[in-house]
């Protein structure tokens, strides 16, 4: 067994690490790639970090490859993202051609690694068209949606669907998201890596040292989003919420801290407008972080005494889980994935309004002991679901699935 799986088995067990051995042996000899649009930010990119390397490690031959685009290509896609979730966007059809044209000139500078690959996984609405590019392929294809559909705005899903339909099969997040299509569709919820520099335990020095470093005052309660800079995160509702529960709790301070994606346009914008809101208030921190403060973002996590996603739309939002992994309490946003993690009542609250927020806020800051019981639920919550090992097991079993076809019973060594 390899040292880093090892670590893994001292962090879920050694029977989960054993399991993984079992059906990967399976699947030996296998070439296994996955394709998005951006290798820094977003969860996307965080899953297949760590993801990519540890099928490496069960012996399966495992790429991870990252289609380019103009920003024509990004702004396009840009919207393609928002109609999926359920926003009216009339896209140009001179941005639909940039977008087919940029996915074939991808598709030829991938053609020898996709067309050999025995299976590929095709990740969101940017590289989708490449299936197509390929009438000679080889392996079996998996479209991989990470984003809240259950609505999607019709007009821009009969476009993409187009494409989406010729797949082998497609993956969501939640029930709910799945749509009808022409081929077998899959459950898989996302996880978290716990031994990720974002998710590690920290010794207090350098989260005081983060703390410092931003003016945060650790002797006052200190409620804490982590998210991109998007308008389906909702910063402009937490800071109404905040400002609300400031009234009955005057020591209160917000830190909303993130980045943004390399193929996301808008989130400057949005951080021009959060920064516009905060201007004035000293207890309120926009952190604009770098793709890679993760022990930063570890360091606030552990640092806040709530933590706060209230997205309007969520595909499942990862620092959901990473704050949950860490004892903390959430309050999230009633909606998509943030509903399969936060148990309401239980290991957070979900909410729809800044005064509910504001209410919880409330709430959990005058009861610590209240806090202290909802954050361990969630992190036990977070060690039975949604670690990265569960994951990989179900990539390992739906790939022996679609490669076995119909046969009635699979044998595992």
């Amino acid at each position: 067994m390899s040292s880093l799986l090892d670590t893994y088995a001292q962090v879920v067990g050694r029977d989960v690490i054993e399991q993984l051995y079992q059906v990967a042996d399976s699947l030996s000899g296998l070439r296994v790639v996955h394709v998005n649009s951006t290798r820094l930010g977003g969860g996307v990119a965080e899953i297949l970090e760590k993801l990519v390397p540890l099928t490496r490690e069960l012996g399966i031959d495992t790429r991870w490859e990252v289609i380019s685009g103009t920003p024509e290509f990004y702004r396009c896609t840009k919207s393609f993202h928002d109609a999926l979730q359920g926003v009216a966007v009339s896209v140009d059809p001179g941005l639909l051609r940039v977008f087919e044209d940029t996915n074939a000139v991808n598709a030829e500078q991938l053609g020898p690694i996709l067309r050999d690959a025995d299976v590929v996984f095709i990740h969101d609405p940017q590289p989708a068209p490449l299936l197509k590019l390929f009438p000679d392929r080889k392996g079996r294809w998996i479209w991989r949606c990470h984003i809240d559909i259950h609505r999607p705005y019709r007009p821009v899903w009969r476009y993409l669907r187009d494409f989406i339909s010729l797949y082998d099969a497609s993956i969501f997040s939640l029930p709910s998201f799945a749509q009808p299509l022409p081929h077998v569709q899959y459950i898989i919820p996302p996880s978290i890596d716990p031994l990720a520099q974002k998710n590690v335990d920290l010794p207090d020095h350098e989260i005081v040292a983060a703390l410092e470093r931003f003016a945060i005052d650790r002797d006052r309660p200190i409620v804490l989003q982590v998210s991109r800079f998007d308008r389906f995160k909702d910063p402009v509702g937490v800071i109404h919420g905040y400002r609300l529960a400031k009234t009955f709790v005057p020591a209160l301070q917000l830190v909303l801290a993130g980045g943004s994606a390399t193929d996301d346009p808008d989130g400057e914008v949005v951080l021009a407008e959060v920064r516009q809101l905060a201007e004035g208030d000293p207890d309120l921190h926009v952190l604009h972080l770098p793709p890679d403060a993760h022990r930063t973002i570890n360091a606030l996590q552990r640092a806040a005494d709530v933590v706060v996603q209230k997205s309007l739309r969520e595909g499942f939002g990862l620092t959901v889980t990473e704050a949950m992994w860490k004892g903390k309490p959430v309050i999230g946003g009633d909606t998509g994935g943030i509903r399969l993690q936060v148990v309401d009542y239980h290991t957070g609250f979900l909410v729809s309004t800044p005064e509910g927020a504001a209410l919880r806020m409330r709430y959990l800051l005058r009861d610590r002991a209240k806090r202290s019981e909802m954050g361990q639920k969630a992190r036990d919550f977070v060690r039975d679901n949604f670690l990265i090992t569960r994951h990989l097991r179900d990539y390992l079993t739906l790939i022996l699935g679609l490669t076995h076809g119909a046969e009635d019973r699979i044998e595992l060594s």
